[in-house]
């Protein structure tokens, strides 16, 4: 039989554990704006990279396909080390761009 205490705190528990996987499904996308994300060209839609300023962006070059990109396959966003607890459009580029394997 568990008593209240026990009880109180496997709810305190199981509640911090729900709010803790919340927060990984609620990641921010980085905004385009953000110091970080500026400094780097970011763009969230890899067709609207300036090619004089970023001559060594390619078309086929985005997020999902970056050795940087935290997210599945066919995930439409996902984390990147460069934007800590942000995440990234799949479809986005920066000038850190580095080809997966």
């Amino acid at each position: 039989m568990t008593t209240r205490r026990e009880f109180a705190v496997q709810l305190g528990v199981g509640a911090a554990a729900l709010l803790a996987g919340g927060q990984v499904f609620a990641q921010a996308m980085v905004d385009e704006k953000d110091g970080q994300a500026a400094a780097l060209g970011y763009k969230a839609d890899s067709s609207k990279v300036d090619g004089k300023k970023y001559a060594a962006h390619k078309a086929e070059q985005n997020c999902g396909n970056c050795a940087l990109f935290q997210g599945k396959a066919g995930d439409k966003a996902g984390g990147c080390p460069l934007f800590a607890g942000k995440n990234v459009a799949a479809a986005g580029w920066c000038s850190a761009y580095a080809k997966k394997g």
